[in-house]
Formats: structure tokens, sequence, C-alpha cells
């Protein structure tokens, strides 16, 4: 068994080494060489050659550690794959804010009221509905002919969503 104080004197002078000779197989190189000096400090009969023990142990974990981080950033990715995505995607870049108004302006009174409620005043298509003494269906129909406009004069495509089979 090995004593504390050489134990020590043996991480003081190799950890460091220890460390850069782990990071070639692993992103985690200090937590492989804590682990080798626990299996150090637990072996019954010190070995003989300490410092080439630690560095084949050392070698051993890194390259365990190594695959096991390779096998789950492969699994992430595959799952991430399948996934749904979490967010939309963003506007396309080139969308202009001005000229995106100036089209809006170019809309029927009636279709850019209910686009400037719904996306700006947050209000529902029945609330719309009230303030203007229309029905909601209206407002939603005049709702999606503006968007359609809008998208058509500034070039911008909206993705379709899945249909829902009944």
């Amino acid at each position: 068994m090995m004593g504390p104080e050489q134990l020590g004197r043996l991480a003081d002078e190799h950890a460091a080494a220890l460390i850069l000779y782990a990071r070639q197989w692993c992103t985690a190189p200090e937590d492989v060489v804590q682990e080798a000096f626990l299996k150090l400090v637990l072996q019954k009969r010190a070995p003989e050659r300490a410092v080439a023990w630690l560095f084949r142990v050392v070698r051993n974990g890194a390259i365990s550690a190594g695959r096991s981080e390779w096998r789950r950033h492969r699994r992430e990715a595959t799952v991430a794959a399948r996934g749904a995505m979490w967010f939309s995607p963003s506007e396309p870049p080139g969308l202009d804010g001005e000229q995106a108004a100036a089209a809006l302006e170019t809309l029927p009174a009636q279709q850019r009221e209910v686009i400037v409620a719904h996306l700006w005043g947050g209000l529902t298509f029945e609330e719309i509905a009230q303030v203007m003494e229309a029905s909601s269906s209206s407002t939603h129909r005049w709702y999606l002919a503006g968007l359609a406009t809008l998208r058509e004069r500034l070039g911008v495509s909206c993705p379709q969503k899945p249909r829902i089979p009944t």
C-alpha cells in the first residue's frame, strides 16, 4: 500500500503530464487521472513502476471515456435528428422592417386592422370580431388573406402545417 507522502509526490510530479496524455483520447482528462490515482490508492501492493502503471491506467481509462463520449454523441445526434424541431426556423435573412411596414400599409383596411390587432395586440379573432362588429370567421378570413398578400409582396414563403389524418 502506498503512503500519502508518496502519493502526493506522484500527483505533484506527474498529474499535469497524465492529464495532457489523456487529453488526446477524451474531453474530461482530469476525471480519468483522478480515477487512476484512486485505483492506485486501492492497490494492496504499490506497483514497482508506479509512474508507468499510472500512464497505462490513464491510457486505458481515457480510451474508454473517449469511446463512451463518441457513442453518447452519436446516440444524441440520432435521437435529435428523429425528433421534431423545438423552435420554428427564424425569418429568412433580408426581411426589411420598413419594407414589411410599407407592404402592410398597402393592404385593405380590414386586413391590416385584423393583422395588427392579432399579431401586435394579441387579440383573439373573437375579440377582434367584437371590436370590428363582424363575425369571427370573417376576421379570420381577412387575416389569412392579408398574410397571403404580405408573403407574396415580400417574397416570403411559409412552411405548410402538416395535415392531421382523419
